[in-house]
């Protein structure tokens, strides 16, 4: 779907930024904001790209360069924490080979970490695109990567 489809979707008003954003990440194959995005949602909202791209920047939930087509993102509140994710983290670096923030060079996995994912009471917690993993160990994170590659 183009930008410009993607934009023409929601109605030209300052208050559906976010969801212009989401939608335009979204159909990235790149799970990003490219500049031509940010730029071309500028100008259909009339707004100033500096407004555009303090919103994209502001959100941790957006990113501004390329990632993974699999975003990992890893609890690190504090009830996570106390659930040992430190070792969640430590494990899916190892498993992947990367650190956090970095993307695998194959483009499948980006690791990110998240504040919450509203998993407290199953913690530790990860999402992976929509879909959330509690309750994590070694062989559980193994499982789900390797159903992942497998997937392709």
């Amino acid at each position: 779907m183009s930008t410009q489809n993607i934009l023409e979707k929601h109605a030209p008003e300052r208050h559906n930024i976010l969801m212009i954003l989401h939608d335009l990440q979204d159909h990235h194959p790149q799970n990003y904001l490219t500049e031509e995005a940010l730029e071309a949602t500028a100008r259909y909202l009339k707004l100033t790209k500096a407004s555009v791209y303090g919103v994209a920047g502001y959100y941790t939930m957006f990113s501004l360069k390329p990632r993974g087509r699999h975003i990992i993102r890893v609890c690190v509140s504090a009830v996570c924490e106390l659930k040992k994710s430190e070792s969640v983290i430590a494990h899916l670096e190892s498993t992947l080979g990367i650190k956090t923030g970095q993307t695998t060079p194959c483009g499948l996995f980006t690791l990110e970490l998240s504040e919450c994912i509203g998993q407290c009471h199953e913690a530790p917690s990860m999402m992976i695109g929509q879909a959330v993993y509690n309750n994590l160990d070694a062989e559980r994170i193994r499982e789900v990567i390797e159903s992942i590659r497998n997937q392709g």
